[in-house]
């Protein structure tokens, strides 16, 4: 059987609520000469890393709002090895996010399969014109440089699975180039004198 709630109750509930916050002293932040104390996963723009795009354009395809602009170009690579098959490769030429339209939902960071997009806490870019809201890839690259680094691994947590498979190959190629035994050098053999019609005996010359 369940117990009703005592009248008033609630009431009493947010007038202690009011008169602990009432006996606190309120701390103003001298903004912008101190600088806030920002979280590490905080949201404030998107920075680009231009070297891991690849032009797949998951993050525009995804985005809810559609503020994430791309164009793009193909280029034909050579082959690498002689009678190898020319590639072909989307380069990139324009990335632009239109932060007006922007809802900071994290969706384009999480689906790029490269990471080439990364949280920066980077706040004050306002603006007086909306249409200066719309960065282009030169400034997202700017603000990729304010990107914190990731937070520390639990000291009881396995390896992350990219850092297991790099150090398995760097070790595998250790041991190859180790093991690799140094070719010695072929013996000569000494020479013959020959003459003109082949090799000259000395027993012969002294026979005659």
């Amino acid at each position: 059987m369940s117990r009703l709630p005592i009248p008033g109750s609630g009431l009493a509930k947010g007038l202690a609520v009011t008169l602990r916050t009432l006996t606190k002293k309120s701390v103003t932040e001298q903004y912008p000469d101190t600088q806030p104390a920002l979280p590490p996963r905080s949201r404030g723009v998107i920075g680009l890393f231009e070297e891991n795009c690849t032009v797949c354009m998951l993050c525009a395809r995804e985005c809810p709002d559609w503020c994430i602009y791309i164009d793009s170009h193909k280029e034909t690579v050579p082959a690498a090895t002689p009678g190898g098959r020319e590639r072909s490769r989307n380069v990139l030429d324009r990335f632009a996010i239109d932060f007006s339209l922007c809802m900071y939902c994290g969706i384009c960071i999480e689906v790029c399969p490269f990471d080439a997009l990364f949280w920066s806490p980077e706040f004050e870019y306002a603006e007086t014109d909306i249409h200066d809201l719309t960065h282009e890839r030169d400034k997202l690259r700017e603000w990729m440089w304010t990107v914190p680094p990731p937070p520390a691994l639990d000291p009881g947590a396995e390896e992350p699975k990219e850092l297991a498979a790099a150090r398995k190959t760097a070790e595998k190629l250790a041991a190859a180039a180790q093991a690799e035994p140094t070719a010695p050098s072929a013996p000569t053999a000494p020479s013959t004198p020959t003459g003109p019609t082949g090799p000259t005996h000395g027993s012969q010359e002294g026979a005659s």
